[in-house]
Order: structure tokens, then C-alpha cells, then sequence
């Protein structure tokens, strides 16, 4: 059954480029009893499991991932863009259909015993998440799972996440 706020979601043709249908959310995010459903039922899944942290990728991730880690009593890592951290980084490169990305985390995020949920608005292909595991990983720490609101199934994103478990509340087949 598709999540209730489904319907606030509205397509967005040609953007950022010809040929693309966006998926726009600001519509869930304005409206605060779908805001505050999709955070719930975003976190429900990953309560009491023993988690140490939510990372969230930029920038819309940020928007889901801190009221979650709030709603879970964890803390926020977030995941950036190249020199957007303050001290000293870890970084991954990651392709991306039009050329390469780069993400970072701090250094002293995350470490070995610490698990953590990752959290975006939206997988698609899934090199960000590939790319986000990856960094986490590095630095010794467990990712339990990838939690995003719209998964774009029909791009098979989830393939790229070597295993690890994929929640969505919305699923584009």
C-alpha cells in the first residue's frame, strides 16, 4: 500500500535536464501532519535495534535524517559536498552518468563499534548511497541500512548498495 503523502508528491517535467521527471517533495515537507507521518514511519523500522547514528546525505537528506535521528535519540552525521566540513575529512569519488562526485565525512564521525542508518530523500542509481556506505565503512563503522522516502526502483539503485537493506516508503516500479 503506498505511503498516505504519496499524493503530495508532484512531478517536475524537464528538470534539471530534458527528458527528466522530477520527483518534488517540498509539497510533503509543507504540509506538517505529511511531514511529521514520513518521519515516523521513516524511523519506526530502525527503533531499539541498537543504533549509534544517523548520517544524512546533502542536502535533502539533511531535511529527513535530523528530525529522525531526533525521533531515534541519535545523533547526526551529515555527509557533504568537497569543503563544506570544518576539520579533517575523509573522501570518495563516485561516478555519476554526466561525470564524477565527490562526498566527505569528518574523520572522527563514525567509528569502529558504531552503527549506523543512512538517510535520503531519494535513491535513484545509487552511487550516492554506494558512495556514502563507502565512507562510513571506512571508517570501521556498520552501516544497518539506507532509509529513503521515494525509491526510483526502475533505475535499480538498490543494486549498488552491496547488501545493504533498503527501506522506502514510496517505490516508483
Amino acid at each position: 500500500m503506498p505511503h498516505s503523502s504519496i499524493n503530495l508528491i508532484r512531478d517536475i517535467p524537464d528538470f534539471p535536464s530534458p527528458g527528466i521527471i522530477f520527483k518534488d517533495i517540498t509539497p510533503v515537507l509543507a504540509d506538517a501532519a505529511a511531514f511529521q507521518s514520513v518521519v515516523s514511519d521513516m524511523a519506526a523500522p530502525y527503533a531499539g535495534i541498537g543504533l549509534t547514528h544517523v548520517a544524512g546525505i546533502e542536502a535533502r537528506g539533511f531535511i529527513l535524517a535530523t528530525p529522525i535521528a531526533d525521533r531515534l535519540g541519535l545523533g547526526f552525521v551529515p555527509i557533504r559536498k568537497p569543503g563544506k566540513l570544518p576539520a579533517a575529512t575523509r573522501s570518495v569519488s563516485y561516478k555519476l552518468e554526466y561525470g564524477v562526485d565527490e562526498l566527505q565525512i569528518h574523520e572522527d564521525a563514525v567509528g569502529p563499534g558504531d552503527r549506523v542508518l543512512i538517510v535520503d530523500d531519494v535513491i535513484a542509481t545509487g552511487g550516492t548511497a554506494a558512495a556514502t556506505i563507502e565512507l562510513i565503512e571506512q571508517l570501521g563503522a556498520t552501516v544497518v541500512g539506507l532509509s529513503v522516502y521515494v525509491e526510483l526502483a526502475f533505475l535499480n539503485g538498490a543494486t549498488r548498495l552491496n547488501g545493504t537493506p533498503l527501506t522506502a516508503l514510496v517505490v516508483y516500479a
